[in-house]
Parts: C-alpha cells; structure tokens; sequence
C-alpha cells in the first residue's frame, strides 16, 4: 500500500509540474502579446537603422584565387645514386628547405608583413601611369586628405628597395594589419587538401585583382625559390665547374694543336721535343674525363631540381568584372526588424522572468 502511495504521489507531482510549466509558458506568451506595441516599434527602428546601414555601406569587390599545392617531398629516397655522384665535386645534394612550409604555415605567409609589404611595394599600371599598390591604396581610401592636416605625413611617399624611415615603417606597419583584419584571407578548402584560396576584398575593383594577384605571385615565387634553394646552389656550382673545365680541355687541345704546328717536320731522334705535344695531349685527355664526370652530374643535378620543385596549379583566378559584395536596402530591412524584434522579445523575456 505504501509504495503505491509513493508511486500516486510522484505521478501528481510530476503532473502538477508540467502544469505547472504550461501556465508559465502561457502566462509569458500573454505578457509578450500585450507587449507587441513595444516590438514593433522596436522592429521599425531595426528596419530604419538596415535601410540606412545598407544605404551607406560601400560596394566590396571580391577578387578569390584558389590553386592547388603540389610537394614531392624531401626527395631524399632518390639522391642516393645523384649523392654519390656529386660526391666528387665535394656536393651535398641530399634534402630541401621545405621545413618552414609544413603544415599551413605558408598560410600565415601570406599574413606576413614581408609578404603584404612587398606587394604594396610593387609598381602596376594603371589607366596608363605608373605607380605603386600602395599608392593606390592611399588614393582610394582618401587618407591624403586626412594627412593633409598632419605636417609629418603632408608629403610621405614610399619608393620601392628605399630604406624607409621609423615613421614610413610605422605607416607601413598600420596598412599591413589593417589589411590581415579587413581586406585579405587566406585558408583551405578543406583541411585534407592542398587547394588553398585566397581572397582579397575592397572598395576599389583595380586594386582587389590586382593586389590579390601580385601577393599570389610573391608567395608563390618565394615558396618555389626556398624549397629549391639548396639543389639551386649546388647546380650553380656544377656548371660553374663544368664550365671551368671545359675551358681548360679546351685551352689544352689548342695547346697541343699549336705545338704540333709549330714543329712539322719533326726530327724522329729529338724525343725531347715531342714532350710539350704530348703534355698538352695528355692534360686534353684528363680534363676529357673530368669534363665527362661533371656533365653526367650536372644532368642528374638538374633532373633533382625538377623534381624538388613544387608545383603550384591555378585552379581560379580573378577577372574582370569581379563579384560585388553589398548589401541591399530591402535585404537591410529585414535583417535589421529581425534582429531588433528577437533582442527584444528576448529583453522582454528576461524582465518577466525577473519580475517573477
């Protein structure tokens, strides 16, 4: 008798509570309603303010690139043969600089200040003159007539390999963060792919292609220059010394050419005068063997650095006209009663919870 006592009671409480949750409900959706003069003046404020945000909101133009990223990798399982080799020219052609690039760090590459500022730095053409991406980004952004007012930046200009000074580095600095906040973003299509996007937004059409497809280029160049920077060398300084060589071998052919010329008529029994001949010979002969030596590993050598070099595939790239980012009024409308309406219901809904 008792647990069935026990299992009413909990029954009742449990009804009782969920009846209890009901008329609270209830009691809040009427204290809503007798509010709704309250939300829709506030929602006609929210739609006044999108119709004015909208209104005043500049055009962005949107300039994206995605390509692909192509590593072979450090390579090393196939320099043992290419190692040995070389080993005779006192080479090391074994690994790359391609370290720094796991990961997504080439993604914060193009974050960097080195980066953003060579590419502000670089010289375009636009509508037929000649001038700077940093200028153009002064230009449309209108800063000369703020700094009008301010003697030390009335006349600053940045000219490209200058030294610059603290206040142009300062300057510089500014436009590099305010470009990582508001104008670029770098980042993959998905983490287990190397397709990477980039895009940069602006006000000005020219200045988003055209900086977009500029860094691109730097980062690519740079990325490309760094891994291959070691097997570079090392070919460098292969055709260096097949070149010296050769010279050699050469300077030695003629040398014993020009011997034999100079003693046509050789006296059989004057052996002593064979001996320059025959050295220039057999100097022609030796560097004959080396030069084969160092041309096979040249060959080999520049085999490794096609193969060390990464590839970069476009996929897409910005043309003109690009895709324009704005808001419209009637879309500012909407969103503006929306927003306005829910932050106050919602306002509403904790001062009768309070009240309660």
């Amino acid at each position: 008798m008792n647990s069935e006592n026990q299992n009413t009671s909990a029954t009742n409480s449990d009804e009782i509570s969920l009846s209890d949750l009901m008329n609270k409900i209830r009691e809040l959706l009427r204290y809503l309603l007798s509010k709704w003069l309250v939300v829709v003046i506030f929602s006609l404020i929210g739609a006044v303010l999108g119709y004015t945000y909208a209104y005043f909101k500049k055009v962005q133009y949107r300039a994206v690139t995605t390509f692909v990223l192509e590593d072979p990798g450090s390579g090393g399982a196939g320099l043992g043969s290419l190692s040995g080799l070389a080993s005779i020219a006192g080479l090391d052609l074994g690994g790359n600089g391609g370290g720094v690039f796991q990961g997504d760090n080439i993604i914060e590459l193009y974050k960097s200040r080195t980066m953003i500022e060579k590419t502000l730095l670089t010289e375009i053409d636009y509508n037929g003159k000649k001038q700077l991406l940093i200028d153009r980004f002064i230009d449309f952004n209108r800063l000369r007539e703020s700094w009008a007012k301010v003697p030390a930046l009335k006349d600053i200009n940045f000219k490209p390999n200058a030294t610059f000074t603290r206040l142009q580095d300062s300057v510089l600095g500014t436009f590099v963060n305010d470009i990582n906040r508001n104008y670029l973003t770098v980042d993959k299509l998905d983490k287990k792919l190397n397709i990477i996007r980039t895009e940069v937004k602006a006000r000005d059409e020219f200045f988003a292609k055209t900086f977009n497809d500029q860094i691109v280029r730097n980062v690519s160049d740079f990325y490309v220059q760094t891994k291959t920077k070691k097997s570079t060398k090392n070919l460098n300084i292969l055709q260096h010394q097949t070149d010296s060589v050769r010279a050699v071998m050469n300077g030695a052919i003629f040398s014993a050419a020009s011997t034999l010329d100079a003693t046509p008529n050789l006296n059989p029994t004057r052996q002593s005068l064979r001996a320059p001949a025959q050295k220039a010979q057999y100097n022609a002969e030796t560097n004959k063997l080396i030069l084969g030596e160092l041309v096979k590993n040249l060959e080999l050598s520049k085999m490794s650095l096609q193969q060390e070099t990464p590839l970069l595939q476009l996929i897409d790239k910005p043309v003109f006209p690009l895709e324009i980012e704005t808001l419209g009024k009637p879309k500012g409308i909407v969103l503006g009663m929306i927003m306005f309406g829910f932050f106050t219901l919602v306002f509403l809904t904790f001062k009768w919870m309070l009240k309660k």
